[in-house]
């Protein structure tokens, strides 16, 4: 079965065109090696993907041809406990941040402009 099919079906991207993008760009790798779209994989094949979700090191466990829904295709594959622990502990990293977003209400005033333009120019 293709790399980019598979990828799809377990609904790490939306799109196959978006899971075969991932893997041109070297964001997929499949048995420590960088993978091509069209790669064939196989049951127990480890992969590495890294998306807009975080990094996964995934173990193939099954196959399919069609995307189903989420619970089926959590069956298609098994995530390392190391894999889960690191992108838990990033969750928290990034919920414990301050959010400089929130803290802004409307639009900037023509001061807080002034300044945002100094800051840019050096």
């Amino acid at each position: 079965m293709r790399l980019d099919k598979w990828l799809w079906a377990a609904r790490f991207f939306k799109t196959r065109s978006l899971a075969s993008q991932a893997c041109d760009l070297g964001r997929i790798q499949s048995n420590a090696i960088p993978a091509k779209p069209s790669r064939e994989i196989k049951v127990g094949d480890l992969l590495r993907i890294k998306n807009e979700g975080g990094e996964f090191h995934v173990e193939v466990l099954a196959l399919s041809e069609m995307r189903g829904p989420a619970p089926v295709a959590q069956a298609l594959y098994r995530e390392t406990d190391a894999s889960r622990e690191a992108r838990e502990k990033l969750a928290e990293e990034r919920r414990a941040m301050p959010n400089a977003e929130a803290e802004r209400h409307g639009k900037p005033s023509k001061r807080d402009r002034r300044l945002i333009g100094r800051i840019h120019r050096f």
